[in-house]
């Protein structure tokens, strides 16, 4: 592939071209030249017309239920999903049928993702089936490919299991994520507990469902001076406890999905089952401090908590319904809908591309000529449409279907492919 980018804007606070209109020459995988002017031999040109360029975008935490269920999402569609959302690459979840707790399994990811501009990168399992009882053999998956150890969509609730997990990633510097909810607290919840759920009649879970195991996980953390990420923080009680943690030097990230930033409990009172989700939407005050903590860095990286589901799974009376909705294709426009007045290009650039693979240990790539060809081409202007029956995930639980949602992915460029939005 030869292709150069015409009147790029850069987008990239490590770049000596920050915030500077040039072309981009790429030839195979890689930037020769970033310029004014830059002639043309043989290649294409595409004319971005002053939209931003910013090195690729990374989203943690994924669900590709491949293998086991395709019918869900395979690692083809997944990949047009992500390259339409503007991302290059994807951590997935372990949480597949055989489950990724093994080193074969993990090599599946590696092999059996398609020849497009996505890479994906294989979270193993901390347990074994996910089922929180016996510890897999992380050495062994880091060393086939995984870049951390989770038990994906089932939370850790053994404190000894993920003592144990914390102390053996120490060996090879590895990562644990957790997603903070205890289970023997969520009951048989179906909804944030507060006035809306009482309202509604719907069994509701309380806040310190998460904050409770929040300050378990700290607890551990400090006690084991390990790394952890806690996924999916949703409710204002758990910020205290993080900043607390970092302002003590713990190495403790974590992250805040799209969906929590944009939705608040009331959108349930429509039985909508695209409003069902774990954890549950919070209130309007949680989504204000979830805002607020991503923008002040107590919070480290919004993702898109993808979660694709057949219709069977969806169209059911809403305690029925399976949780989550998907992500990757409407994410940016999710962000910009929810904080697009407070964001600016070099903010997403920092928080989409560069902190994620510093956490997760992914190679840097910067807007430099030599550099390999990574890259997410975006718009902070105009709006994009979520047309029904045009989503490139196999699934359509999602909220946005027929909504316009503020700003446009333009198309990414990785790996030797380039990939309009359009396509």
């Amino acid at each position: 592939m030869e292709l150069v980018l015409r009147n790029a804007k850069i987008a990239d606070p490590r770049s000596s071209h920050h915030r500077q209109m040039v072309d981009l020459h790429i030839q195979d995988d890689a930037i020769r030249a970033i310029d004014v002017d830059l002639p043309v031999k043989n290649g294409q040109e595409w004319d971005l017309d002053g939209a931003w360029v910013s090195p690729g975008w990374v989203d943690v935490g994924a669900w590709v239920p491949d293998p086991g269920y395709e019918q869900r999402e395979d690692f083809a569609s997944a990949a047009r999903a992500a390259a339409r959302g503007g991302f290059t690459d994807v951590l997935v979840l372990p949480n597949t049928e055989p489950v990724l707790d093994g080193k074969a399994a993990v090599q599946y990811v590696r092999s059996a993702e398609p020849a497009q501009p996505v890479a994906f990168h294989p979270i193993g399992a901390v347990t074994r089936g996910c089922q929180g009882t016996d510890i897999t053999e992380m050495m062994d998956m880091e060393q086939a490919g995984a870049v951390a150890f989770s038990d994906g969509l089932q939370s850790i609730q053994h404190s000894g299991m993920l003592y144990r997990a914390l102390l053996y990633v120490k060996a090879f510097h590895g990562l644990v994520i957790n997603a903070p909810l205890d289970e023997s607290l969520a009951g048989t919840g179906l909804m944030h507990e507060g006035v809306v759920s009482t309202s509604l009649g719907l069994r509701g879970i309380p806040d310190i469902a998460e904050s409770l195991m929040v300050q378990r996980d700290i607890n551990l953390l400090a006690y084991t001076n390990s790394r952890l990420h806690l996924a999916d923080i949703s409710k204002a009680a758990s910020l205290p406890l993080i900043r607390e943690a970092k302002a003590r030097g713990l190495r403790l990230t974590c992250s805040v999905s799209v969906h929590h930033l944009q939705h608040t409990d009331e959108q349930v009172r429509g039985f909508d089952t695209n409003y069902k989700l774990t954890p549950p939407l919070g209130t309007d005050g949680d989504r204000e401090a979830l805002r607020k903590a991503l923008l002040d860095g107590t919070i480290d990286l919004v993702t898109s908590q993808h979660r694709p589901w057949e219709e069977d799974h969806k169209k059911l009376e809403f305690p029925f319904a399976a949780e989550g909705v998907t992500g990757l294709e409407t994410a940016f426009g999710q962000l910009m809908h929810s904080l697009g007045d407070r964001l600016d290009a070099s903010w997403l650039a920092m928080n989409l591309a560069h902190k994620p693979r510093e956490i997760f240990g992914l190679k840097p790539v910067s807007l430099e000529a030599g550099q390999p060809a990574c890259l997410t081409c975006f718009s902070l202007q105009g709006k994009s449409r979520v047309e029904p029956g045009r989503q490139a995930s196999k699934s359509a639980n999602s909220p946005a279907l027929g909504q316009e949602l503020p700003g446009r992915i333009l198309g990414v460029v990785h790996r030797g492919f380039w990939v309009r939005s359009s396509e």
